[in-house]
């Protein structure tokens, strides 16, 4: 049972961390964690009581993640071809595609170290993999948790929906990406109506320069169109960025409802990063997600983990600079 205490710690902080706040990302990194340890102690435990079923499944552990990195290598690569092709060659269509392109490169450079066996390659195939290994197992958590906190019921009573922007077509047209997030807002008021609330939805989106009127006007005007009354709705029309969205609109709320509350809508594959912001600015609203694309939600879930991870770039930064500052050391003094 002591090989569990470390899975069962930070089990319990997980525990705590979502009773305390759900959107924090420590919340991630301890359920993570928590994983770790609990596969470690029961592959330990089971090779103590069963050697052969022990043996067996710590070659899973060894031999599964190898051809799982093999085979998302190539799934990224064909994604990344497919989102070049469905949505051009901007920087951030690419990501998925770089990424598989990347852990090729790893692999590549991990072979060669073997088969050469020197010391320099070696050493940058260890801190490589070093670094690699970090940021792949703060992905992994980023991911785990995203999954589990997009699944969060929503909650029963609350005074405002705010729908998110996303950019217009054309500088006056509400392109399907927003179209889907509006559709959620939409779906989330008429549930909390029916449980008794009387809710406002607000829609917050600026006016870029590109575009021939605010965000928020235009995604009032396509659910007006569609029968959403025109009444309930608040446009928070000064809001440039996802974070100025967000204060923007709680500043909105706090005015009308000091003690108000409400949920937020934007594409799922950007409501755990949302809430993050959303917990940053002291918005007080739970953040749920929209139908998104299956194409496109590999490189939007890298965009989104980057963004996170540079977010926390002091820990991050310097944990990657500690492992490269080490393979330095091991070299200077082999």
């Amino acid at each position: 049972m002591l090989a569990f205490s470390p899975a069962l710690l930070f089990l319990l902080l997980f525990c705590f961390g979502v009773l305390r706040d759900r959107r924090r990302f420590g919340n991630a990194v301890h359920l993570g964690l928590a994983v770790a340890f609990g596969l470690s102690a029961t592959v330990g435990t089971l090779g103590r009581s069963h050697p052969v079923w022990g043996a067996v499944a710590g070659l899973a552990l060894l031999v599964l993640p190898a051809l799982g990195t093999l085979v998302l290598a190539g799934f990224l690569i064909a994604n990344g071809v497919t989102m070049v092709r469905k949505e051009g060659r901007r920087p951030a269509n690419l990501l998925s595609l770089l990424a598989g392109l990347g852990i090729i490169g790893v692999i590549v450079l991990l072979v060669t170290a073997v088969v050469l066996h020197t010391v320099g390659l070696l050493v940058s195939a260890a801190v490589t993999v070093g670094v690699v290994g970090y940021v792949s197992s703060l992905f992994l958590c980023f991911v785990g948790y995203a999954f589990l906190y997009g699944r969060w019921p929503v909650r029963r009573r609350a005074d405002y929906v705010v729908v998110l922007g996303s950019g217009l077509i054309g500088g006056s047209k509400v392109p399907p990406l927003l179209a889907s997030r509006l559709e959620r807002g939409r779906a989330v008021y008429e549930r909390l109506v029916a449980r008794g609330s009387t809710p406002l939805l607000i829609t917050s989106g600026g006016q870029g320069p590109d575009e021939k009127l605010p965000e928020s006007h235009a995604m009032a005007d396509y659910l007006v169109e569609r029968g959403f009354p025109a009444d309930r709705i608040v446009r928070e029309d000064r809001s440039r960025t996802t974070e100025e969205n967000l204060r923007f609109s709680r500043a909105l709320m706090a005015e009308a409802k000091p003690d108000y509350r409400c949920v937020v809508v934007t594409n799922n594959y950007h409501a755990f990063r949302a809430a993050l912001m959303a917990r940053k600015t002291g918005l007080n609203g739970q953040v749920v997600g929209s139908p998104t694309a299956a194409y496109f939600w590999p490189s939007a879930t890298i965009r989104e983990f980057a963004a996170v991870f540079l977010a926390h770039k002091v820990v991050n930064l310097g944990v990657c600079l500690l492992l490269v500052l080490g393979g330095a050391l091991i070299w200077w003094a082999r």
